[in-house]
């Protein structure tokens, strides 16, 4: 029988939908809702699955901003091989991303047996949220919100990129969070940062998806829940990026904040009182 079944990907597909790239930590929320069904969050299978599904959220972010992304891959393979076309800003984005995911994925690898034990409780994941709550009104409050996408350097790009690694290893920090606090500390205005966190997320996402995908399969979790929670996260994270980036044009970042507080004292809890098993 399959670990985690079809109602239940529904259900785990719209939440990595609606939170993988709201800065409230879609692994938190995840890990949450599987604790409230009675999913062993620390099960192998459950954990692929978790990460293959996100590869639903990141196609949204492919279909979304194909335009842009077709963009900076043309312009890095025109650099291949005529000179004059690796000075523009396109070329060298590419470059910086993949030279920025480069930290995630090493920490991912040395890492993974504390990534998928001991740091998936449940009590890392509230109080992550909460101290990633502080750092992201700190940052907000830091930042001086006067740099635009066409003005990000290299260092903009390792600093948001190994950023990532707190939500790896801290799960409930929030790879959006971080990576978007990040950029608002380096003065990138909010949606920069925003846009910055959907690029550099596209090759770790991926990566971890495909990478998780055996043991999601060998370990218990059936081929048709893993397609429905990947279909629903798709759509859900579509219409997630879109109110994102309309959000953050116009407004701060205290809602998140104050949201982020509120889940991870509720967390704590529920796992003090007994409801949830960390």
């Amino acid at each position: 029988m399959s670990a985690i079944s079809v109602g239940q990907a529904v259900v785990l597909g719209v939440v990595e939908g609606v939170t993988e790239f709201l800065p409230v930590s879609s692994t938190g929320h995840l890990k949450i809702a599987e604790g409230l069904m009675d999913i062993p969050v620390d099960d192998k299978s459950v954990v692929g699955f978790s990460a293959v599904i996100q590869v639903g959220a990141i196609a949204a972010v492919l279909v979304y901003f194909f335009k842009d992304i077709k963009r900076i891959v043309s312009a890095w393979f025109r650099g291949l091989t005529h000179r004059e076309e690796r000075y523009h800003h396109d070329y060298k984005f590419a470059w910086w991303v993949i030279a920025a995911t480069v930290p995630i994925v090493l920490v991912g690898l040395a890492a993974k047996p504390l990534i998928d034990g001991p740091l998936a409780s449940l009590w890392v994941v509230a109080g992550s949220l909460i101290v990633g709550s502080g750092v992201m009104w700190c940052a907000d409050q830091m930042g001086r919100h006067k740099r635009g996408e066409d003005d990000t350097s290299f260092k903009d790009a390792m600093w948001v990129g190994c950023s990532q690694i707190l939500a790896l290893l801290f799960p409930g920090f929030s790879r959006s969070g971080a990576t978007m606090s990040t950029a608002l500390v380096l003065d990138l205005d909010r949606v920069a940062a925003t846009r910055l966190s959907f690029f550099l997320g596209i090759p770790a996402l991926t990566g971890a998806g495909i990478y998780e995908l055996k043991d999601a399969l060998g370990a218990g979790v059936g081929a048709a829940p893993l397609a429905v929670g990947t279909v629903v996260s798709f759509v859900v994270a579509y219409a997630s990026i879109a109110w994102l980036l309309k959000f953050v044009a116009k407004h701060s970042f205290n809602a998140f904040v104050i949201y982020r507080v509120i889940i991870g004292v509720g967390l704590l809890g529920l796992l003090a009182s007994g409801v949830l098993n960390a």
